[in-house]
């Protein structure tokens, strides 16, 4: 059940990201518009979700941001895996819960992402102008995600706390 929750919030923050440079286009700064998705994959690593479920649901994710945006298939479904996995292995459960701490797994994580998007576009990619010409968004997108993070990990621990306690109780209530 929880999976689920975690789903169809990552697609609607998806579909949320996906329109957010028509909102922030009035700004013109190019690459502003955060990644809705990647905190959420944050929290799910940080809070220990079960591996196999955790990187489904990440892996879900990454593959419908491949087909919602322009990326190539398989960029992002690869990448959210490995951050998943990576922010498992990290597993600072206690210090993401304050604001400041979020951000910087944020931004340190988005970091991570959009040099990995780089260096596989420009390894895999057809264009080797197209690393060069995304270098130079990177910075925006990773303070526009850092800024937003705090409201995807608050949302996030309302669904951790709304459905982890229904399925708490209904665990409980199934034993003898």
């Amino acid at each position: 059940m929880r999976n689920a929750a975690f789903l169809a919030a990552g697609l609607a923050l998806l579909l949320l990201q996906s329109n957010l440079f028509r909102i922030l286009g009035f700004l013109h700064v190019p690459g502003l518009v955060p990644s809705l998705v990647l905190p959420l994959i944050l929290f799910m690593g940080v809070h220990e979700y079960s591996l196999a479920r955790g990187a489904g649901v990440a892996f879900v994710l990454g593959y419908t941001t491949d087909l919602v945006g322009i990326a190539p298939i398989g960029l992002y479904t690869f990448i959210y895996v490995a951050l998943f996995l990576l922010a498992r292995i990290a597993g600072v459960r206690l210090a993401a819960q304050t604001t400041m701490m979020q951000v910087l797994l944020a931004v340190a994580f988005t970091l991570v992402e959009s040099i990995m998007v780089l260096v596989l576009l420009a390894i895999f990619g057809r264009d080797a102008y197209v690393p060069r010409a995304l270098y130079p968004l990177a910075l925006p997108h990773v303070l526009a995600t850092g800024a937003m993070a705090p409201i995807v990990f608050a949302l996030a621990r309302k669904l951790h706390g709304a459905i982890g306690a229904g399925s708490r109780a209904e665990a409980g209530g199934a034993r003898p």
